[in-house]
Formats: C-alpha cells, structure tokens, sequence
C-alpha cells in the first residue's frame, strides 16, 4: 500500500466572487496542475490556447443565464489562483470545451467510469440513509482533488467532492440531499445544440432544500451529453436518472437499495437510446452486479463498512470495481481516483485517494440542519 495525501478540506463563505478567490488561493497548486492537464489533453484534440480561451468565453453566456453567480464564481477562483479564467471553465466544462473539435469523439476522450451505491433506511442497520461512489477517471486526479465546504447564506451549507476549481461533483448538503454522478454515453451526445455543462447541475443539485428542487433541476436543464445521477434525501427517498442530452429515464431503489454503473440500465432508457460506452467501460456490466451482490443480502443490516468493503472489490482488476493505475485505450492512466461515502442526515463524508493503492480514510463534516431536514421530509 502506499499513502497519498488527504484532499484537503477547503472552507468557503461569503458572496460567489469571494468563495471563489478563497478557493483559488488554497487550491492554485492542484488547480494549476489539473488545467495543465487537461490543456494536453485539448492541444493533442487540435485546440490550442488561444482557442480554449475563446471557446471559455463564448460558453459564458449560457452559464450565466443558468446561474450568473457560477461565472463570478469561476473569476473569483481563477483571481484566487492567479490563474486563467479559461482555466477554470476547462476544469468545469471539460468535455464540452472539445466539442466543436471532436464532436461525439469528445464524450469518448474523456469517458470516466464510477460504480454509485444507496441504502434507504429501511435497508441500512441503524435506519440511516447511505449512500457513495468509487470515482474512476485519471490517476492524476487523486492528486488533484479537494473537498469544498461551502457556507451559503440563501439556502444550505455543501460539501463537495470535486477537482480544484470545479464547483462540484459529489457531495451532500446540511439539508440532507446526497448526490453521485456516473458517466454514460449513447448516440444523441453533443449532437443537439448547446446544453449546461454537468458540473454546474450537480452544482445546483446540491443548493437544492428539497428533493423536489434537486429531481426539478435535472429533469429540466437540457445536457450536451448523457449523465446518470442518483439523488438521495436523508428522509428516506432516493431516485436515479439516467439522462440523455433531451430526456430524462428514473429509477427507483429495489428494495431499498440502488447499485449504478456506466451502462443504462432503465427498460424505458435501453429501449429508446443505443449504448455507445459499453466499448469503452465493458467491465461496467459485471461492476453493477459484483457490488450489488454483495450489498443485497444484508438488506436490512447494511453499514457504510459494507459500501467500503463493496467498493474494495478487486475482481477482474485492474478491470475491477476499484481499479489500480492502468492505461486506458488511448494511452491515458486510469485509476479509481477516489473512493467516496456518506450519510447525509449527519453532514459525515468519507473520501479515500487511490483506493486500490491507499486504505487512508479522512473525514470530513457539515453541520445538519434538522429543521430544513424535517420540513423537507413532511
């Protein structure tokens, strides 16, 4: 086993422009080293600087008429960093920054992977909703994740796992909504006209005081590219979405409990889209049932320990659950990048860098807010 440094814990209050300067400064070093990264990444696509930068500007417009305290947000971080405000946009709108370039190759170059798992109360031992992920995408990415602890005075406290100087990823909020996003891909990707770039929902996901608002956002902001994202409320409900570019297939736990991965697997989904990620993620059929497997017989008993050791699985490797650094077709390491659980109703988040490499657990917490818990669940 090796040790890797935990992601560090960033605290933000304050209007959008100043959560974003206090977020660029503690996290400029694994900024900078994610932008560069992912700027590789776009040169070998043919897009070099100069274009990154006009296609970050042009996408400000759409982003500001979603939410224009997100773009103050992204120029707090970049003033913070002292770094490119086109930095920031890449590290939140990776993919769709290329599509003018690659076009559905895009959504192909930059496939993650991720196998998401819930447990509704009735399914957990002590009657607390669970909930969690293993992130598969970049190696480098363990390196440069961080956690946000956001402070929000119009609506509830976040926290997040996400990439520096993205605005979210994973994450729960004080009113106790979870989310976990999974790749997916079909044949309606990036060819439908303009849509919001994935981190910016899950952003508003997460500012969300109910499950409705959370379900709302997802259902009705239309995406460049297809998305599965499981949403969770600590009073006991949980869906998952497997979205399209247009259209929005839901999910229901099975007995209270949930298991994704990055297949669709929805009759109403598989019937009406054609699967273009199995190619590129076949492990993710087996992925789905290993952890399911494990996690369905003890129903009623099921602990975060449970998730844990669910989401160690090592069968296949490296094409396994928790997947070790491997190059992927295209010459890129791979890896679960991070291991993520939570428990909504207490604000408790646990994330491991580098699971199949590092056991090295760090908590990090939100304090809950048990008035907007209780209305939101009434």
């Amino acid at each position: 086993m090796t040790d890797y440094a935990p992601f560090p814990l960033i605290d933000l209050s304050g209007g959008p422009r100043e959560r974003g300067r206090i977020h660029g400064q503690a996290a400029a070093d694994r900024l900078k080293r994610g932008a560069k990264m992912y700027a590789e990444s776009l040169l070998k696509s043919g897009v070099d600087w100069k274009e990154l930068e006009r296609r970050a500007e042009a996408m400000v417009p759409l982003i500001e008429k979603f939410d224009p305290a997100y773009v103050e947000e992204m120029r707090g971080i970049a003033e913070g960093a002292n770094e490119p405000f086109a930095a920031v946009v890449l590290m939140n709108a990776r993919t769709e920054m290329v599509v003018a370039a690659r076009k559905q190759q895009a959504a192909k170059h930059f496939s993650d992977g991720c196998t998401a798992a819930l447990a509704l109360p009735e399914a957990s031992a002590d009657g607390v909703l669970l909930h969690g992920q293993n992130w598969d995408w970049r190696s480098e990415c363990a390196e440069t994740g961080v956690v946000l602890r956001i402070r929000r005075d119009d609506g509830p406290d976040i926290l997040t796992f996400t990439e520096a100087g993205g605005l979210a990823r994973s994450g729960l909020n004080s009113a106790g909504v979870g989310l976990t996003a999974n790749a997916l891909e079909c044949e309606r990707d990036y060819q439908r006209g303009p849509g919001v770039p994935l981190p910016f929902i899950r952003r508003k996901v997460l500012e969300a005081a109910h499950l409705a608002n959370a379900v709302q956002t997802i259902v009705s902001t239309p995406k460049p590219g297809s998305n599965h994202m499981a949403v969770s409320h600590c009073g006991g409900e949980a869906f998952g979405f497997e979205c399209a570019p247009d259209e929005t297939f839901w999910i229901a736990p099975d007995r209270g409990l949930y298991v994704h991965a990055n297949h669709w697997i929805a009759d109403s989904a598989r019937a009406k889209v054609k699967d273009t990620g199995l190619a590129e993620t076949p492990d993710s059929i087996y992925r789905d049932k290993r952890v399911r497997d494990q996690l369905s017989p003890k129903r009623g008993k099921l602990t975060l320990e449970d998730f844990r050791q669910a989401f160690f699985d090592d069968w296949g490797t490296p094409h396994s659950v928790c997947r070790p650094p491997r190059l992927n077709s295209r010459g890129v390491s791979t890896a679960t990048t991070a291991m993520i659980l939570m428990r909504p109703a207490e604000g408790h988040l646990e994330a491991c860098p580098m699971p199949a490499l590092n056991r090295q657990f760090t908590t990090y917490t939100l304090t809950p807010d048990r008035t907007a818990q209780k209305q939101a669940a009434e």
